[in-house]
């Protein structure tokens, strides 16, 4: 089994990375833990994704005996698609992202990213708030 969890600085990243652990426990799950990234990007701001990211997966994953892989995606397109595509790639059973609250109209629609990935993924999506 393997899970993807779409990891953005701005989610509440003990919930989702509760829920992550939890699954991959149960599961028997590796863990892809991805963060996307603007074409753009300065190699300084990468480092320190990819730094962050390895730190969050140690703490999390590897302390707790879980293959996890860390990714920058860097590849020009928009962070659902980015999301998505690799998903596809890797034959990911499941995918967690992390939801913000929003007003009572942005809570019909989760927002341009979670909407797209839970419209277009191949495997089942867990959002977590």
């Amino acid at each position: 089994m393997k899970i993807l969890i779409a990891y953005d600085k701005n989610m509440s990243t003990s919930k989702v990375m509760d829920v992550a652990l939890l699954h991959a426990k149960k599961l028997n799950a590796s863990v892809y833990l991805v963060r996307t990234c603007p074409s753009d990007a300065k190699h300084i701001e990468i480092s320190q994704m990819e730094s962050q990211l390895s730190e969050l997966a140690q703490e999390v994953f590897k302390n707790n005996n879980i293959d996890c892989e860390t990714h920058i995606l860097i590849r020009g397109l928009t962070p659902g698609e980015d999301i998505v595509r690799y998903a596809r790639e890797k034959n990911v059973d499941e995918i967690i992202l992390g939801i913000k609250n929003k007003s009572k109209v942005g809570k019909l629609v989760f927002g341009s990213t979670a909407q797209f990935v839970i419209l277009e993924a191949d495997c089942p999506v867990l959002s977590v708030k």
